[in-house]
């Protein structure tokens, strides 16, 4: 019966496209016609009027066979899952492992970079099965950069349903599909290692991209957060790595060397702040024993849910707080 009914269409189809092609050719033959004799006002609108005619033909006899294109696109997209059935299926989904990333990100006015930046590394963890949920930690208030608090906060406001964190700058892409961003299980991963990293290569170099569980950044009490400005934060987590007691991994088998990032910020129209204020250059090479987690001050203005390219992402928008009696140099003036 099925069989029967689609021959039917098939040559009712035909039949309406023979009429349009023969009412064509009448069409087009009747404008010669008309148009063999003394060109006049109206002859001119008339040839107007069988143009548009000829033109509603064609895009009909066009649209019928878009239409059946459309129907067979329709078929197949019914069994393609819409991006919120994808995760969803992906949380179900063994294959992608219990675990989920919180992905952090310090932040304040590098707009150019954060939208290549979330959907780049959307796709790439998505590609390596890695559940994550990306976090935007956009500091508003008035004073300088602070990287380290703002780690913290990512950490603390990043929820219950991650179990382990990656501080990542903005401006640093993998370009290599054999990074590892899974679950650090053993101690700190260390994915921007001196070996890959573009610009850094010193040993104790900790920064870039950095793996930890939750558990263990909490056995570091966090980062300090006496770091105002740009630049050593990085060294000093070193040294509360090793007082933890905690063995950082590397990457190995790695063989794109530093073509293995690539590195977006442009040091020519956003110059980092390196200044060094009062008695900060003195104590930007201590360790702070007691400060991190414990002390970190902060006001969440607001938490927006956002997608940038189809990429989902979370801003924390923060206010710091500084101790001026402590850390003066958390203002230049």
């Amino acid at each position: 019966m099925a069989l029967d009914q689609f021959v039917v269409k098939v040559c009712i189809i035909a039949l309406i496209d023979f009429t349009t092609l023969l009412n064509m050719r009448l069409a087009i033959t009747s404008t010669f016609r008309f148009w063999s004799g003394k060109c006049t006002v109206y002859k001119l609108f008339g040839l107007c009027v069988v143009l548009v005619l000829v033109s509603l033909l064609w895009l009909q006899l066009s649209c019928t066979g878009d239409m059946s294109q459309v129907v067979v696109d329709d078929r197949r997209l019914q069994h393609q899952p819409c991006p919120l059935e994808r995760q969803a299926s992906a949380a179900d989904d063994p294959s992608w492992g219990p675990h989920k990333l919180a992905l952090l990100i310090p932040f304040r006015e590098r707009f150019e970079e954060l939208l290549v930046f979330v959907p780049f590394m959307h796709t790439f963890l998505n590609n390596k099965k890695i559940l994550h949920k990306i976090f935007v930690i956009n500091q508003m208030d008035h004073y300088r950069f602070n990287r380290a608090s703002l780690i913290n906060v990512g950490y603390t406001e990043s929820g219950n349903d991650t179990d382990y964190i990656a501080m990542h700058d903005v401006d640093l892409l993998p370009l290599n599909e054999a990074l590892d961003y899974g679950f650090p299980e053993e101690g700190p991963f260390h994915v921007a290692s001196p070996e890959l990293h573009p610009l850094y290569h010193y040993k104790t170099y900790v920064g870039g991209i950095l793996l930890l569980t939750k558990q263990h950044y909490h056995m570091c009490n966090g980062m300090s957060n006496r770091f105002w400005g740009w630049g050593r934060e990085d060294d000093e987590f070193y040294r509360r790595l090793r007082t933890a007691g905690l063995q950082l991994f590397r990457p190995s088998g790695i063989k794109t060397g530093y073509k293995t990032f690539r590195h977006i910020h442009d040091p020519a129209w956003r110059k980092r702040d390196q200044r060094r204020v009062a008695a900060q250059k003195q104590e930007q090479f201590k360790v702070d024993p007691e400060g991190g987690l414990t002390n970190l001050q902060y006001k969440v203005e607001s938490r927006q849910e956002l997608t940038i390219s189809g990429a989902p992402v979370t801003v924390l928008n923060i206010k710091l707080e500084c101790d001026t009696d402590k850390t003066p140099w958390c203002l230049l003036n």
